[in-house]
Parts: C-alpha cells; sequence; structure tokens
C-alpha cells in the first residue's frame, strides 16, 4: 500500500490492562482516544483523539523538543546525568537533521499529534530498522509509544519486512521485551553509554494484514 497514514483507535481506561489496550487497536489509521488534556496526566481519559500520521518538515521544532526532552528527562539510566554523553546524544537531534530524516526517501518518520501537540516520535527504514520512538515526558504510560510502535511495525511490514530490529535505551529495554523483541547480542554502547540492545521482532499476521489493509486477529499470533 502506498505512504498513507493508518489510523487504528484505542480505547483508553484506568481499568483497562495495557495488553488489552493494545489489542483493541483497530482501523487503518492510528488514533488513541482519551479525554484529559496533555498535562493532566493522572485524569480519566476518554473522548479525546491522538493521530499518528507523517512527520513534515514544519514538525521540526516541536518534534525536536519531544525527542531532547525524552531523552533528557527519561533516559537518566543510559546517561546518567553525564554532560558529555547528553552532549553527544542530543548532538544530532537538530531541526536540520529532522527535515534530513523526513525527506530521506527510504526513511519513514511518524508523529503523534493531539491538537496539534506531538506527543511523541519515530521512525523506520524501508528495511525495517526502527531508529527513533520517543515520547514527550508528558505523555508518558499513556501508551503512545505503543500505539507508535505498532504503527511503526505496519509501515515495515507494509515495505515487505517479517522482522523490525531496534537499538534499544536501557529505559526502553522492559518495554520492548513485553512488546515482542529478543535482544540478539551485547550491548552497543551508542552515544557513549554501556547500554544500547540490539533487538529483533518478527511481524505477526496482524501486522503483516494491517499492511495489506485487511483485519486482523484478535491478539499476536
Amino acid at each position: 500500500m502506498a505512504r498513507s497514514d493508518r489510523l487504528v483507535r484505542v480505547t483508553f481506561s484506568k481499568r483497562i490492562s495495557r495488553r488489552s489496550q493494545l489489542r483493541s487497536a483497530r482501523g487503518q489509521w492510528a488514533t488513541l482516544q482519551r479525554g484529559c488534556p496533555l498535562p493532566r496526566v493522572s485524569a480519566v481519559c476518554q473522548n479525546h483523539w491522538m493521530q499518528i500520521r507523517e512527520a513534515i518538515p514544519e514538525d521540526a521544532p516541536s518534534a525536536c523538543i519531544v525527542l531532547q526532552r525524552s531523552i533528557a528527562e527519561l533516559c537518566g539510566a543510559d546517561h546518567r546525568s553525564d554532560p558529555s554523553i547528553l552532549a553527544r546524544w542530543l548532538g544530532n537531534k537538530t531541526h536540520e537533521n529532522f527535515c534530513a530524516w523526513v525527506e530521506q526517501t527510504d526513511n519513514s518518520v511518524l508523529v503523534a499529534v493531539e491538537n496539534n501537540d506531538i506527543l511523541a516520535v519515530g521512525s523506520v527504514t524501508d528495511a525495517g530498522t526502527i531508529g527513533l520512538n520517543y515520547v514527550s515526558p508528558d505523555a508518558r504510560f499513556w501508551g503512545v509509544s505503543r500505539a507508535l510502535l505498532r504503527a511503526l511495525e505496519t509501515r515495515a511490514a507494509e515495505r515487505g519486512n517479517n522482522q523490525c530490529s531496534l537499538t534499544s535505551t536501557e529505559t526502553a529495554r522492559r518495554f520492548y521485551v513485553s512488546n515482542g523483541y529478543v535482544e540478539n547480542g551485547p550491548p552497543l554502547g551508542g552515544f557513549g553509554t554501556s547500554s544500547g540492545y540490539p533487538m529483533t521482532k518478527a511481524l505477526t499476521t496482524f501486522a503483516r494484514a494491517e499492511a495489506k489493509g485487511l483485519d486482523g486477529p484478535e491478539g499476536p499470533s
């Protein structure tokens, strides 16, 4: 299918487990139904929409803020507040580089957006390598990263891949394992960290069916 956006509807409730949130994701585009303004993370969430769409160059200022805040505020287990590591890690998160990633023909950059606010940024190459999956600290634990990951996997399946690969931070290591990724090598130590875990995941029947515009099964195959 062409590089069209997809929409996956997910209903959020305090009583719904993360697994059931994932299994309730359906449709051709990626949206999350919630019901609270961005800063009110602890509020009960209903009847609000988040869209996952293709990034555009005009997203660069807001997207770079999300990338920089996510790394600085959420990835402390990796950078350990070391200024030299942070400088290296944040050094390529510039407007110019973001625009280059967006315009790269063999790369898809997706953003999760609510009310024109960017909540998360992700990317995947046509070869199935996920390069970015960063969520704003303001939207952490809302299921945004999980929904964005699913959209990236669906895009990889659209490009004919049977698996996705990525390099995980220490911070996100458990998250990826819980989403079916398996470590397949020693840490690579990117940006001067001691983490950087190479991981792969075989794409499910559901992801491949979504890539073809079909309904998939309720859970992973």
